[in-house]
């Protein structure tokens, strides 16, 4: 039998008492129908009503995980900047190198223990995209252990994303809130809500946030259901917006150059590049969970050791340390030269793959954006002897390099355009990025069907 490339996909799953790893091939079809039939208006205005309601809870969510990061950097690595770049430079090398190791051996002992604690308890989904796939419940304890063993490494450095455990968050959120108060039939629309608030609260993007869920969920999300998703991303933006007292982007960028032929091939070139990049970078994850695999180690050890190879990276380069925000903001406002960002962009990588191969809890949105800017600045860099102006150039395909890598990675090419566009305000840039990923996410699915984010879901399930 034929299946249909997008009737059909593949998914890896690591089997919960077993080292393999399974390759499955499930029905996408299914996700493809309709939550509900459009309401009529006041069952429309009741929605909209408890979006903007999860849209609060969802950036409280998020702002209470941010909160407790940045409680946690103080207590126990003396740093109340924000950045954990800045934390590690103000190390000793010693406390440089055990601090990630630390913070991931306590976070293996905290999923160990709960695991061997509730091993004969039945298991619901720990993750949002699980939750959306089966009957919209999460394992609410599971989850918050999950998200509490997220903070754990992130806070000690481990160069793994802290949004992936602040949407988890905000999808938890919004299914206690909904198995509360709304009918099972609608569960699954608001853990949407909350998964697109939680990613409009941590990125400042609520129509990114949006478009991820429904390009993700292959488009399962019509026009009753990505209304309300739209208010909640929104209200979550303007809520922590008002926590934080700022509206301020993510990402401040100059680029004050306009886009001509020049630019548009070099935007287009580097979204190609990608496009290669992409399935390779996935490729190499895969490799490096597989390594940890063999090693059988205990889930504490194996965490640590992922966490000990971050800390020794990090005596050549601080700039491991964390998700890569605070070192991608820097480059977009000074692009450093070609030997810096290659030498960095090596020990980020093998920090990433160390880190997620390890099977630490957290996202792989922030450290791909670093890395897709860094391949974008090298690409420039390349190719300058050609190229005029390479400086702004360089933070150009900077941002191109994060877009088109994003969207190599997780297959939504919108999505990406837009999340770029919305955390640096370079509207400007939207033409030229949409073809450059759209032309990225069609290469890479040719030559990797799989996403990052289905591939990260299934290793650590």
């Amino acid at each position: 039998m034929v299946h249909h490339p997008v009737a059909h996909a593949e998914l890896l799953l690591l089997l919960p008492n077993s080292r393999k790893i399974e390759r499955l091939n499930f029905p996408v079809w299914p996700l493809m129908h309709h939550l509900h039939a459009y309401p009529d208006l006041r069952a429309m205005f009741r929605r909209l009503l408890i979006a903007a309601l999860i849209g609060v809870l969802a950036a409280l969510a998020v702002a209470g995980f941010r909160h407790a990061m940045l409680l946690l950097e103080w207590l126990f690595l003396s740093n109340n900047t924000g950045s954990l770049v800045n934390a590690a430079t103000n190390l000793s090398p010693l406390r440089r190198m055990l601090t990630p190791a630390l913070g991931g051996l306590a976070a293996g002992l905290l999923l160990w223990g709960w695991q061997k604690f509730n091993r004969l308890r039945p298991q619901a989904p720990t993750d949002y995209m699980e939750a959306l796939q089966t009957d919209g419940q999460f394992d609410v304890s599971a989850s918050l252990v999950k998200s509490l063993a997220s903070l754990l490494v992130v806070a000690s450095g481990s160069a793994i994303g802290r949004e992936g455990a602040m949407i988890l968050l905000a999808a938890l959120a919004a299914s206690c809130f909904a198995q509360r108060f709304t009918p099972r039939t609608e569960w699954k629309l608001w853990i949407a809500c909350g998964a697109a608030a939680g990613m409009a609260g941590a990125y400042h993007a609520p129509l990114a946030g949006s478009l991820f869920i429904a390009e993700v969920l292959f488009g399962t999300l019509i026009l009753a259901s990505l209304g309300p998703v739209v208010v909640s991303a929104v209200v979550a933006l303007l809520t922590t917006n008002l926590l934080s007292g700022s509206n301020a982007l993510l990402y401040t960028v100059h680029l004050s150059r306009e886009l001509h032929a020049l630019e548009y091939v070099m935007i287009v070139s580097t979204g190609l590049a990608a496009g290669i990049c992409g399935p390779l970078f996935m490729w190499l994850m895969t490799a490096s969970h597989n390594v940890f695999l063999r090693l059988k180690l205990s889930p504490p050890w194996q965490l640590a050791l992922g966490g000990l190879i971050v800390g020794l990276l990090s005596l050549l380069t601080p700039t491991v340390w964390g998700n890569g925000y605070s070192v991608v903001q820097s480059y977009l406002l000074s692009p450093p030269l070609l030997a810096v960002v290659g030498g960095i962009f090596i020990c980020k990588l093998l920090a990433v793959l160390a880190s997620s191969g390890s099977g630490a809890p957290g996202g792989v949105f922030t450290p791909t954006l670093f890395l897709g800017m860094a391949v974008g600045m090298l690409f420039a860099q390349l190719c300058g002897i050609w190229l005029p102006d390479q400086p702004s150039m360089a933070v150009l395909l900077g941002m191109s390099g994060m877009a088109t890598l994003l969207a190599a990675t997780t297959h939504a090419p919108i999505m990406s355009t837009l999340m770029i566009c919305e955390m640096t305000g370079q509207y400007s840039v939207l033409p030229g990025l949409l073809i450059a990923c759209v032309l990225a996410s069609v290469l890479s699915r040719t030559l990797r069907q799989d996403s990052i984010y289905r591939q990260h879901v299934a290793e650590h399930r």
